[in-house]
């Protein structure tokens, strides 16, 4: 794991090219290339990193061997400040030689530059305001309590849903951003759990996904990578799966 470069708060993580190499995605669309003054950032030979500084996050990209080296010599450097990470499959096993790592779950990074295949549920999807805030909450909470963004995150530019008799909530899905770039992010797709396969949640995923691409260009998600309908499902809506990733705790050993 022998990294060739020393890090930088204004190293360019788009001067190897990565960006443009299949399985470095999270590049692509997650890093800002504007440098922002403020993001820490670290390149090597044959990858890239940077830090999410609030979250106490790495994110990697590149061969993992390499970005391994890179997750290392950032939480040498900043003991204490890495509390997790992001990378290439593989980069788990490899740095749980130096470090503790604790609960990994392996992830893709999936994304998509075209509009899906119209679903014929999609007219039922209306956009939810702040008004609807308290019964996303309560809706999330009951059907998918593990969401990752709830009514009310300051990085969510959209949340939609799908009501049915009385208005009562059956799906809802938000656009959130990624942290560096602020590309579109779906995030918290849920379905009410006595109306799953009724083909709910893949109308409001389609309408999500057409939603951003139309307003952004593209849209991008995380899938657990043991996940079959949800694999099945962004498949057929024209999803790549090219970046498989994976994430885990840094612990004190």
């Amino acid at each position: 794991m022998q990294v060739t470069t020393f890090p930088s708060r204004t190293a360019d993580l788009f001067t190897q090219g990565l960006e443009l190499q299949p399985g470095s995605a999270l590049l692509r669309f997650g890093a800002a290339r504007s440098r922002p003054a403020e993001r820490i950032s670290w390149c090597g030979d044959g990858a890239v990193a940077w830090l999410d500084e609030p979250r106490g996050h790495l994110w990697s990209v590149g061969e993992p061997a390499a970005a391994a080296g890179l997750t290392l010599r950032a939480a040498h450097q900043l003991p204490g400040r890495i509390r997790g990470f992001t990378g290439p499959r593989g980069v788990d096993a490899l740095l749980g030689r130096h470090l503790a790592v604790a609960d990994p779950v392996a992830w893709a990074f999936r994304w998509t530059l075209d509009e899906p295949p119209r679903h014929p549920a999609e007219e039922r999807v209306s956009e939810l305001g702040e008004a609807h805030h308290g019964r996303l909450l309560a809706f999330l909470g009951a059907h998918s309590p593990s969401h990752s963004t709830g009514p009310g995150s300051s990085n969510v530019s959209l949340w939609a849903g799908i009501q049915g008799a009385g208005g009562r909530l059956v799906a809802c899905g938000a656009l959130s951003a990624l942290p560096d770039s602020g590309a579109p992010l779906m995030a918290s797709v849920a379905t009410d759990a006595a109306l799953r396969g009724q083909g709910l949640g893949a109308a409001l995923t389609s309408w999500l996904t057409r939603y951003a691409v139309r307003r952004y260009g593209l849209c991008t998600l995380w899938q657990l990578a043991d996940n079959t309908p949800a694999d099945r499902l962004y498949t057929r809506l024209g999803y790549r799966n090219e970046d498989p990733c994976v994430a885990a705790r840094i612990g004190t050993p």
